[in-house]
């Protein structure tokens, strides 16, 4: 074989060395692309995930938004029925105040009205209204020892009434007849069961409260709707990238191909023009520059790759955290159910209580009326006392003309048969009519057997003033 001219032996040199650097440069464009190739899969993968990531945290926040509403919406069915029972409780309240200050304005009108001492004695009993038992001739009461015709003896009819300066300090009113304990046991069984109502309705009272506060806690750490992630915007610029590399790496590939055919056409003794060499150095002078471009790519690619991994990892976060929100719904769950049945309890408990206060309200509600009666009654008894002592009056008029009629014709009676037996007695033998010289028969007006005269206790006339009995009469007319 002839041995190639000299000029093609010192060519070689020069395109061994442009081969050894076309191969080198696609070699390494090779391994830039086959990374850009590898990261552009993993993106796409990745954006794979970080949709059905994301759409995993829309499903579970809704989800969770939907149970906050129902927690709201219980909180609220709560917070309305302990406003219920709060209205129950104040129209009571109203309803208690009423019929207690009726109760104390009757006591204080009982405790100012006086009961002169003649209409009780003293009593060790205890009830609503006393008793009275031990009478005494000083409040006017005559002694049933006295024996019925003392009333007589006495000459009540002729008698009138001594008025004497009377010390009413010591008097006793309607209301030392009450008994102020059996009053205060009612009332303190009514603010024991009022209290009461307070402990069982304060079981729940931070109820909604606590709802609300969690719910809105829970709502807060949602999470956040960041500005979405460009996918689309990220996977076609990978896509532009990688075609740009593709066609430089196409350009490398070319570029060696036609190097290392140079070079075997200069060792087969083909010979290269200076044009010729010129442009496989330009050729060759251009590769690093294309290197350049394929690292800036490869960069750009795992930019967007980077880009997409934060998203996913964010989105998996957010999963996570959503995730964990759902376990405290599910515990806050069974807490709703433990605060719906505890309200319910409460509302039960509540209702026995109000019931068992509105007992209590009649109770108190009877007190009044029996006071009230109970004064009526007095005022009343009163009219009776004064109608009584005109009834007595006018017997006493009637049995003491009664009498003195009597005693006149007594007088009389005993004057005629003294003047009988002066003229006739000594005429008359002794024997004869023994009755002749009886006196008349002496007569007196006295109470059936086993009664005695009524003795009715004194009324001062200021009293009888401060009684109005509308069309009663204070005489009985």
């Amino acid at each position: 074989m002839a041995s190639p001219p000299p000029a093609t032996r010192a060519d070689q040199p020069h395109l061994v060395s442009l081969v050894l650097q076309s191969k080198k440069a696609l070699q390494h464009g090779e391994q830039l692309c086959s990374k850009a190739n590898a990261l552009s899969n993993a993106s796409a993968q990745c954006a794979v995930d970080v949709l059905a990531l994301d759409a995993k945290v829309k499903w579970i926040s809704e989800a969770i938004i939907e149970q906050l509403k129902l927690a709201a919406s219980v909180a609220k069915s709560i917070e309305y029925k302990r406003a219920q029972l709060d209205k129950q409780v104040r129209e009571w309240d109203t309803l208690r105040s009423e019929r207690t200050s009726a109760l104390d304005t009757i006591l204080e009108s009982l405790g100012t009205q006086l009961v002169p001492p003649g209409f009780h004695q003293t009593s060790s009993d205890s009830s609503l209204f006393g008793s009275q038992h031990s009478l005494d001739k000083a409040n006017g009461i005559i002694d049933p020892a006295q024996s019925p015709s003392a009333t007589v003896r006495e000459n009540v009819f002729g008698r009138k009434p001594v008025t004497k300066p009377v010390d009413r300090s010591t008097w006793k009113t309607l209301r030392d007849f009450v008994d102020e304990s059996a009053i205060e046991q009612v009332v303190d069984a009514v603010e024991s069961d009022r209290t009461r109502l307070d402990d069982v309705m304060s079981a729940t009272y931070d109820y909604p409260e606590t709802l609300s506060t969690t719910v809105s806690s829970i709502r807060d750490s949602l999470p956040v709707s960041n500005a979405p992630t460009p996918i689309e915007s990220l996977l076609a610029s990978q896509e532009s990238t990688t075609t740009g590399m593709a066609s430089h790496l196409e350009s490398l590939t070319s570029h060696y191909d036609q190097m290392a055919d140079a070079l075997h056409d200069s060792e087969a003794g083909i010979s290269h023009s200076e044009e010729e060499m010129q442009a496989m150095h330009r050729d060759t002078d251009e590769l690093p520059a294309i290197m350049t471009e394929l690292e800036e790519d490869v960069h750009a690619t795992e930019e967007a790759h980077e880009k997409l991994v934060l998203a996913k990892n964010t989105a998996q976060e957010q999963l996570d955290a959503s995730r964990s929100i759902l376990d405290d719904l599910d515990e806050l769950g069974d807490i709703m159910a433990d605060m719906l049945q505890k309200q319910q309890d409460v509302e039960a408990d509540c209702e026995d209580l109000l019931e068992a206060l509105q007992q209590r309200l009649l109770v108190v509600e009877d007190l009044h009326h029996r006071f009230v009666q109970y004064q009526s009654s007095f005022n009343k008894l009163l009219i009776e006392i004064v109608r009584r002592r005109q009834y007595r009056e006018s017997v006493d008029k009637i049995v003491g003309g009664m009498m003195a009629e009597l005693d006149t014709l007594a007088s009389d009676e005993r004057q005629v048969r003294e003047e009988f037996n002066a003229e006739h007695g000594a005429h008359i033998p002794a024997d004869i009519c023994l009755c002749i010289e009886n006196p008349p028969t002496k007569w007196e007006v006295v109470p059936w057997a086993g009664d005695m005269r009524e003795v009715l206790p004194e009324i001062d006339a200021d009293l009888l003033t401060q009684v109005s009995c509308g069309s009663v009469s204070p005489l009985g007319d």
